[in-house]
């Protein structure tokens, strides 16, 4: 029963999270309707879920020991690491699956949005356009995300420190 009691959190998180990241986007496309900010709302999207992508990764390999030698020097963010490293499964599936994901699809529609701006601008096809733009933002995507995968392995225990540090930041 604990596995659907996840199931059902990480379908409420992905939609809250998803209102949040829409809602967001939508101000902004209609508050600045042009190329320029949906290419930097979409490159924005794109980096956010690379950013979660190297977190989700770096908690499944960093080392708890690490921040049990931080921990008992008192230094601050060290307990939150072992926090995180405890949870990895559950804080990788958030980062990874739930905002990555989310990331993913966001950026991929405002991507369908740059195709047919560009289409009307520059007189082709909407699906030329459309299939163009988004393959550059799949490659920009699974690009950064390959990259960021090899940063997160080899700098797993730097990263989840960063990480717990700003979490214990803005816990108190």
């Amino acid at each position: 029963m604990k596995n659907n009691n996840w199931i059902v959190k990480a379908f409420l998180l992905t939609f809250i999270i998803a209102i949040i990241f829409n809602t967001f986007s939508n101000i902004i496309i209609n508050k600045f309707d042009n190329l320029i900010v949906l290419i930097f709302l979409s490159l924005l999207f794109i980096l956010l879920g690379i950013i979660f992508d190297i977190i989700g990764t770096s908690v499944l390999t960093a080392e708890e020991s690490t921040f049990h030698a931080k921990s008992s020097k008192k230094i601050k963010g060290a307990k939150e690491g072992v926090y995180l490293i405890r949870n990895s499964s559950t804080i990788a599936s958030i980062c990874n699956d739930v905002i990555g994901d989310i990331c993913g699809i966001v950026s991929g529609s405002i991507s369908a949005m740059i195709g047919l701006i560009i289409s009307n601008k520059i007189n082709i096809s909407s699906v030329l356009a459309i299939l163009i733009v988004s393959s550059i933002v799949s490659s920009l995507t699974v690009g950064g995300k390959a990259i960021g995968k090899k940063i997160a392995i080899k700098k797993s225990d730097e990263i989840i420190f960063k990480v717990a540090k700003l979490i214990n930041k803005f816990s108190k």
